[in-house]
């Protein structure tokens, strides 16, 4: 297996999806392209992408990691959806984030992908999460607040050197009060790659610890998701719904994301 790429999933607002994505991306990514995935949380202050899969007290975790008590390796636990998790004590002590890269390096030679679910803290979290990742894809919502710290993390990812391939959409319900597509990529200088409509599936897939695109394979965000794991492989999604192939044998020119996404594919060829 060849080297494998380090994305952080980053926000600097809670609330916006960042562990979801992670979850549901790995899980695609795993299950639908047959790819060898690692999910670390790196919210050390407050991790929960455990309990997204069920982890209420993993025995070892990242803050065993970066405490200097175990390898990287032993920290791994094998998740029932198809992929690795390095999961966070939710009452670790207070660890330096800025170790996370050299702690774990020597794991990508065993995966395709490693999936950071970085801290929404403007701290060391974040620093930590951008000095591991090979490139970032960073979470938003289609309102002012959340486009005002998209703007920021963008900047600071630019000042740290670390690529942001993308905007990932969330939580959109499709009214007129939301920010449009180009209104944000034009603020925030940064192409959308996905747009996640708001759906209560998702909440019920929390509740039950199950990646959305496990617990709801056809539902629209699923769908979406998908997309987005086979643009990272460099590949296309096909959506066999009726419902899809129909919308897309009546749309006269190709969706906007969809352009996005292609652009982005081509860079992982």
């Amino acid at each position: 297996m060849g080297k494998g790429k380090v994305i952080g999933i980053i926000s600097i607002k809670g609330g916006v999806g960042k562990t979801t994505t992670v979850s549901a991306l790995a899980h695609a990514l795993a299950n639908d392209f047959n790819k060898e995935v690692l999910v670390i949380d790196c919210n050390f202050a407050a991790p929960n992408l455990g309990l997204h899969l069920g982890y209420v007290k993993p025995e070892i975790t990242i803050h065993d990691v970066l405490s200097d008590n175990v390898k990287a390796d032993q920290a791994i636990h094998t998740s029932s959806h198809g992929f690795h998790v390095i999961a966070g004590s939710l009452l670790g002590e207070e660890v330096d984030p800025l170790k996370l890269k050299n702690k774990i390096k020597h794991l990508k030679k065993d995966y395709d992908f490693i999936l950071l679910d970085s801290s929404n803290n403007l701290d060391d979290q974040l620093l930590g999460v951008m000095n591991t990742a090979d490139e970032l894809l960073c979470i938003a919502t289609p309102d002012y607040p959340t486009l005002s710290c998209t703007m920021r993390a963008i900047k600071l990812s630019s000042n740290h050197g670390t690529p942001i391939k993308g905007l990932i959409l969330n939580k959109v319900r499709n009214k007129n009060f939301e920010l449009g597509i180009d209104e944000i990529e034009d603020c925030a200088g940064c192409n959308i790659v996905a747009m996640l409509p708001d759906a209560t599936n998702v909440l019920r897939a929390l509740a039950e610890t199950t990646p959305i695109t496990a617990f709801s394979k056809n539902a629209e965000v699923s769908q979406e998701f998908k997309k987005l794991a086979a643009t990272l492989v460099g590949e296309r999604h096909k959506d066999t719904r009726i419902k899809s192939i129909l919308k897309n044998a009546l749309r006269r020119h190709p969706h906007k994301i969809d352009i996005n996404r292609g652009i982005l594919r081509e860079e992982y060829r």
